[in-house]
């Protein structure tokens, strides 16, 4: 009888680290869930901005290329060129605002490109916190029913690097899983 219930005191206890290892993961995973839904909505508004930004760039350069041709066009064509100096002196103020709006335009467009290759980042490492604890609750589900203490141990250590994927990407620590992102992305 005294083995029995060692060995029932035993099975309590893996179930009980199981539990508490199971309680805290999914705890953490659900708050991970949470910034990363963030990031995401975070990485669609940059990516919006810049698609934007590139437009308005392109429709800038357009505009330079319509007003230069019609500049030249009248530069060439007309009959009196005193009389045509007043106009291709507004096409030449419209040709220097284009020229000189479409730089700012083009760094504001990459600005925001960056912004969404640096939350992208951070999505990547929400993710691989969430399949490492994913896979660290499964493992200690499978420990609990085969009562084996290693296994748990095992759970732990996906556990551990799932924190610590999710602890990078709530602090913006530069650390990426390039191999892991490269075999799943």
């Amino acid at each position: 009888m005294d083995i029995d219930v060692s060995a029932e005191a035993k099975d309590k206890r893996l179930n009980s680290l199981v539990a508490i290892t199971v309680v805290i993961l999914s705890v953490f995973m659900g708050l991970c869930g949470i910034k990363d839904g963030n990031v995401v909505q975070a990485m669609a508004q940059a990516q919006a901005s810049s698609i934007d930004k590139w437009n308005e760039y392109q429709a800038a350069r357009t505009k330079l290329h319509i007003v230069e041709a019609a500049r030249t066009q009248i530069a060439l064509l007309a009959a009196d060129p005193a009389k045509a100096e007043p106009t291709l002196a507004a096409y030449d103020a419209e040709i220097a605002k284009y020229i000189a709006k479409t730089p700012q335009l083009a760094a504001d467009a990459k600005a925001q490109s960056d912004l969404y290759d640096a939350l992208n980042i951070h999505d990547d490492q929400f993710d691989a916190s969430d399949a490492a604890i994913s896979t660290a609750i499964s493992i200690a589900a499978v420990a609990a029913l085969a009562e084996a203490g290693w296994l748990l141990v095992v759970a732990w250590g996906f556990g551990g690097f799932g924190i610590f994927m999710g602890l990078c990407g709530f602090f913006g620590w530069g650390f990426h899983p390039a191999v892991l992102s490269g075999l799943l992305g």
